[in-house]
């Protein structure tokens, strides 16, 4: 999906009432009919009507008449949303280039007026099927009535969290700068996916960094869930940055070593494929001595809010 702004650049601000009007009104509402619209939007019904029409001309709601006439946000409108909460906290972006397209997101280089890159990240969930998502998403819980820019919004407010804790803690990842809705602004890391790297100068430096990261992640109560090579970027110092964790487990999770030992496996085999690097390092989750419980203040996945602040 293409981020363009050039629109929100001039849009009126009459159309963003009627944006903001269909996302209020979709708390309720799977399709949002036109006086209820009107009503919270505090315009006129020819007023109204008019924006509607606009904000349909560039995709940013959806129509249906089927059942009864309404309209609802797609992911352009939720990105138009999410910007505009940026530009009034004084974040003016302007996209120079879409950098990473995932299952379940896409990554935009972004500048500030002030001339800073920045990295924006756009939760998109519903690109996989509702069955991977919900089992992996512990917020959907038993919900049988979804609605995926809501569940795109609690994903990113996860990811933020979880970012801004590690950050705190010292561990390498991005700073988040700011969140709003689905969407995450972090700073900009100079580096690449290992996947994209061809070779290393020292694989066995590099890979004793990401086993110590996983073990050290650990001792904070915290499981990546996805520690790749597509989430592990290198630069040329080879220092290395940790990306894309809304998926992080808690340690006391009863499938915590499972995902533990395949997040150990992924990188094994990744450097064994790539770098032709097998290592004797053994790893053994159960010695593991707990020194925060990092998983307790983000409420990772599978966290018991009755365990011990601290146990190891």
């Amino acid at each position: 999906m293409k981020l363009d702004i050039n629109y929100f650049n001039v849009m009126p601000r009459e159309e963003f009432r009627v944006l903001t009007a269909v996302e209020l009104g979709m708390k309720n509402h799977e399709w949002v009919p036109p006086r209820l619209i009107e009503k919270i939007a505090k315009l006129k019904r020819g007023n109204a009507f008019k924006c509607i029409v606009e904000l349909l001309k560039h995709k940013l709601i959806e129509h249906t008449n089927q059942t009864y006439d309404g309209y609802r946000l797609n992911y352009s409108g939720y990105d138009y949303l999410a910007i505009s909460a940026f530009k009034r906290a004084g974040l003016s972006l302007s996209v120079e280039a879409k950098i990473g397209v995932g299952k379940e997101s896409d990554i935009y280089l972004v500048r500030t007026s002030e001339g800073k890159l920045l990295v924006l990240k756009l939760a998109r969930l519903g690109r996989t099927s509702f069955k991977s998502v919900k089992n992996n998403r512990d917020y959907i819980q038993k919900r049988t009535q979804y609605n995926w820019l809501y569940l795109s919004r609690l994903a990113s407010t996860k990811e933020f969290a979880a970012m801004t804790a590690l950050y705190q803690h010292k561990f390498p990842v991005p700073v988040a700068v700011f969140h709003n809705r689905h969407a995450i602004l972090m700073s900009f890391v100079n580096g690449f996916p290992l996947q994209r790297l061809k070779s290393l100068k020292d694989p066995a430096t590099v890979y004793n960094s990401l086993v110590d990261l996983l073990e050290r992640l650990a001792s904070f109560g915290i499981v990546h869930g996805d520690f790749n090579e597509f989430n592990l970027m290198l630069d040329s110092e080879q220092k290395l940055t940790m990306i894309d964790f809304p998926q992080v487990v808690s340690i006391g999770d009863k499938n915590a070593e499972f995902y533990f030992m395949r997040d150990l496996r992924c990188v094994n085999t990744f450097f064994e494929r790539k770098f032709a690097f097998i290592s004797d390092r053994t790893v053994d989750f159960s010695s593991i001595k707990w020194v925060h419980r990092l998983d307790q203040e983000i409420k990772a996945s599978g966290f018991d809010q009755n365990d011990q602040p601290l146990v190891g």
